[in-house]
């Protein structure tokens, strides 16, 4: 029930209830809501709106009472401040008129607009600075008047201080909602970490917290030419292909590479491009879309974003600096074990082969000469497997041919039930072109794949080497051997492959049962 004192007049109480009423909420939406219908019921006024001034000097949002929905639709997009509502931003005095059609500066009301003649406007003032300006039409009875004026001037006072603290309310609320997600996503951007997945929760965080129409991360260039061609490398959006058309677009006009926060409104697009400054990735940028509808706290908003986008490069460089010491770690370890396996390994096993051999020199028995001679030839295996080892350990490009042969072997033992031996003889990680790896891996698969269905054997040995200027593929095993007459897609793919490389590629029966596939390609 309002509060009523008996000494006051009839539009003193209505002023307080108004007052009052403006009062009992802090959301900024809500308050200028308030604020316009109080004005409409001091004053009978039939229409009534508060335009919000934006940091551009036009209107940023305009907020209505009086029309129905399906009128505010037909209307179309709300004004952004010409005519006479320019009138009041520019010259910031109560306006009051009889008849709006008939002012010299009454244009551009849509076609759907409804008629509206006795006008009265006041400008919303906090701490001396116009705030918005209070639009009222068609009252019930008559004219505004001087009493109309100062009704909703005192109104428009009061108003001011609701405002400000509905402003401050929800400006805090924002950085608390800001903060929540930046400490939301520093959690959740813990190493191991895939940068992709990284960017893509940076996305949709800041889609979900900015209230933006979508979000995405692309990858941006100092070439203005290849601004075109960057990449999005996350995207918040149901609709990917529009958004890289919007990306392509609006880089180009940045000239492609993102030093500073810039702001795009052009009419079609209204966005934030915030660069992500971190120092351990590629060059990235967040760009936040936003709606037609504009933010009164426009100029906050855009601060607390950059915010977060600076928070979240730190994360994103963090993350990939501990990656990048647990890699740093990998590699050191790999390499002192390479180191020891060379120095130690090889040496003793070279000494220990000499050894031998010096025995044997003095040995008259060949039967005892020739198993002496056996282990000599196993300590020479020894070592060129050593050897491979070592290359393996020390490559560090990716992932390496060697291991991509364990893991294929890997692979089908089990579906053999049993692993094929491996032996790695040579440089092969260093030596082979790309372009031959891309087609020694396929060929090795269809060997194994042949071996599991075919061959019926229960031991096979894979061998990869350089030897003279090629790349040397053999895969033997004690099965069955080679069928005769039999003629598989596979092998004429491999001796395809292996003649598009100037090599060569066989099937032949093994000494002692089984077959031998080769393939030989120069490296």
């Amino acid at each position: 029930m309002p509060f009523r004192r008996p000494e006051l007049s009839d539009s003193a109480q209505a002023l307080l209830d108004a007052v009052v009423a403006i009062s009992s909420d802090l959301d900024l939406g809500s308050v200028l809501t308030r604020i316009v219908e109080a004005a409409c019921q001091l004053t009978d006024a039939q229409y009534g709106a508060v335009g919000v001034i934006g940091a551009d000097g036009n209107l940023a949002e305009f907020i209505t009472h009086g029309l129905d929905p399906h009128e505010r639709e037909q209307i179309g997009s709300p004004p952004h401040g010409r005519g006479i509502l320019r009138l009041l931003i520019d010259h910031p005095e109560p306006l009051r008129l009889e008849d709006l059609s008939q002012h010299p500066e009454s244009y551009g009301f849509p076609p759907n607009h409804p008629p509206m003649r006795s006008f009265l406007g006041v400008p919303v003032r906090i701490r001396g600075t116009v705030f918005g300006n209070l639009y009222l039409t068609e009252k019930a009875h008559g004219q505004f008047d001087e009493d109309d004026t100062r009704l909703v001037e005192a109104l428009a006072s009061a108003a001011g201080f609701v405002i400000e603290n509905a402003r401050a309310y929800t400006l805090s609320e924002r950085r608390r909602q800001w903060l929540q997600a930046t400490a939301d996503l520093v959690e959740d951007l813990q190493p191991p970490l895939d940068t992709g997945v990284a960017l893509q929760r940076i996305a949709h965080s800041a889609l979900a917290v900015a209230r933006a129409r979508c979000t995405a991360i692309v990858r941006t260039a100092g070439d203005p030419e290849a601004a075109s061609d960057a990449a999005v490398l996350a995207a918040a959006t149901t609709d990917v292909d529009s958004l890289r058309d919007q990306v392509a677009v609006l880089l180009r006009g940045l000239g492609g590479a993102v030093h500073e926060p810039v702001d795009v409104d052009d009419g079609a697009v209204r966005a934030l491009v915030v660069p992500l400054r971190a120092h351990l990735t590629d060059p990235t940028a967040l760009i936040t879309f936003f709606a037609d509808e504009h933010n009164a706290l426009e100029v906050e908003e855009r601060e607390l974003l950059i915010s977060f986008a600076d928070q979240a490069a730190l994360a994103l460089d963090r993350a990939q600096a501990v990656a990048d010491r647990a890699e740093l770690a990998v590699i050191s370890d790999r390499e002192r074990i390479a180191r020891d396996l060379h120095d130690t390994v090889i040496q003793r096993l070279f000494a220990t082969g000499l050894t031998l051999q010096a025995v044997s020199s003095g040995v008259s028995d060949p039967g005892v000469a020739a198993r002496v001679a056996r282990a000599v030839d196993d300590l020479d295996q020894v070592v060129r497997d050593i050897r491979g080892t070592i290359f393996e350990l020390r490559h560090t490009g990716g992932e390496s041919l060697q291991a991509q042969v364990r893991d294929l072997v890997r692979e089908y033992a089990r579906f053999l039930g049993w692993a094929p031996v491996v032996r790695v003889e040579g440089p092969v990680d260093t030596a082979v072109r790309p372009e031959v790896a891309e087609h020694f891996v396929p060929v090795l698969r269809e060997a194994l794949s042949n071996l599991s269905r075919h061959a019926e054997a229960r031991a096979a040995w894979v061998r990869v080497a350089i030897d003279g200027g090629e790349l040397v593929l053999e895969v033997s095993d004690d099965g069955v051997g080679p069928t005769q007459g039999a003629s598989h897609s596979g092998l004429r793919n491999a001796r395809g492959r292996a003649a598009g490389l100037g090599g060569t590629s066989a099937l032949t029966r093994r000494e002692g049962g089984g077959s031998v596939f080769s393939w030989r390609v120069p490296v």
